[in-house]
């Protein structure tokens, strides 16, 4: 592939001298992902390997793809107990390649995307993997944000009534028609958000596949990726995402058959009660935490699915994503319910 969209790499290259970054030899890329969520691309000269990230090139929702608050948070959590990549530079004038980009350090290791992968795995290693991934993910919400200087990074207090209002917001961006089903899930979940909520560092896109675990050791995660949709939020939001991303239907957000949805991994209600157990907090309202998520990964699809439509992705795998929004609103109507799959 020599056309990468969204990518200038004599720009880049000119950028990351001036920002002190020391470059040997002529910029090369190679794309890593399309544009399900951001563009991501390796990128690499004679001795060094980075991560470059920036939005799609349309069909944008405000806060899918936001790469600067990405960058942000993996810089104040370099040394906590949450494993990242070491960031490099953030670029926020968009003149130098038309939006905002990060580049980060490339780490080293493997990412678990499909069945196929998964499967090569033993069983008692997932087994630990899970683990592993679910005592990160509390290891996250047990960070004090004030002192990591992410005190500014969101307002905890209503953040899931505006998590409601911003999704269904979002969802009135990327509709291709109207829906009486996405209207009941949304008016629902309206009236039942809850009094109270804990406060955290959320992660918002939590699975497998956006960790990247230890080269030879599958039970370690080497960094955690993907923190556009990170904010301060409630921690039950975020495991029930995770929990959420289980679902069958993301197979067709993702476009291939995902590891996370595998039968091989822990049900929902396992899932969950591993969170519960290691983080020490009570699932309240799991009901509507669970119909929350699907909701917003029903919006996601739909995002994705309007790009499709507008020629703004690039590479494969694309063209199902919408036929998972109604299995998703129907999940999320059944998890008002206490019925999950």
């Amino acid at each position: 592939m020599t056309d990468f969209p969204g990518l200038d790499l004599a720009a880049l290259h000119k950028y990351l001298q001036a920002a002190g970054v020391e470059v040997s030899g002529e910029l090369r890329a190679e794309l890593i992902s399309g544009g399900k969520s951001n563009l991501t691309y390796g990128i690499f000269d004679d001795n060094s390997k980075w991560i470059l990230r920036r939005p799609p090139t349309a069909g944008l929702t405000p806060s899918a793809h936001d790469v600067a608050r990405e960058f942000r948070i993996t810089s104040a959590l370099q040394n906590t107990a949450v494993p990242v990549a070491p960031t490099v530079v953030l670029c926020e004038d968009a003149s130098v390649m038309g939006a905002s980009f990060t580049v980060v350090e490339f780490v080293t290791g493997q990412v678990i995307r499909t069945k196929t992968e998964l499967e090569a795995v033993p069983a008692e290693q997932v087994t630990q993997c899970t683990d592993e991934l679910v005592r990160v993910l509390a290891a996250l919400h047990d960070v004090d944000y004030n002192a990591v200087g992410l005190g500014e990074l969101g307002r905890p207090e209503g953040y899931v009534a505006r998590q409601v209002k911003l999704w269904a917001g979002q969802w009135s961006r990327v509709k291709t028609e109207d829906s009486a089903d996405v209207d009941r899930l949304a008016s629902s979940l309206a009236e039942l958000i809850p009094a109270e909520s804990a406060s955290s560092i959320v992660h918002g896109d939590y699975r497998i596949d956006n960790t990247i675990l230890a080269a030879n050791d599958v039970t370690k995660v080497a960094a955690v990726v993907d923190w556009e949709l990170s904010t301060l939020g409630d921690p039950l939001a975020d495991i029930a995402m995770m929990c959420v991303y289980r679902h069958p239907a993301l197979d067709l957000v993702l476009g291939e058959p995902a590891a996370w949805t595998s039968p091989s991994l822990p049900s929902v209600v396992d899932l969950a009660q591993r969170y519960s157990s290691v983080s020490g907090r009570e699932l309240a309202h799991w009901n509507f935490y669970m119909a929350l998520g699907f909701f917003k990964l029903a919006v996601v699809a739909q995002g994705i699915d309007h790009r499709f439509r507008a020629g703004a992705t690039v590479g494969g795998g694309f063209d199902k994503a919408g036929s998972s929004v109604p299995e998703l609103i129907s999940a999320g109507l059944n998890a008002l319910q206490g019925k999950f799959e």
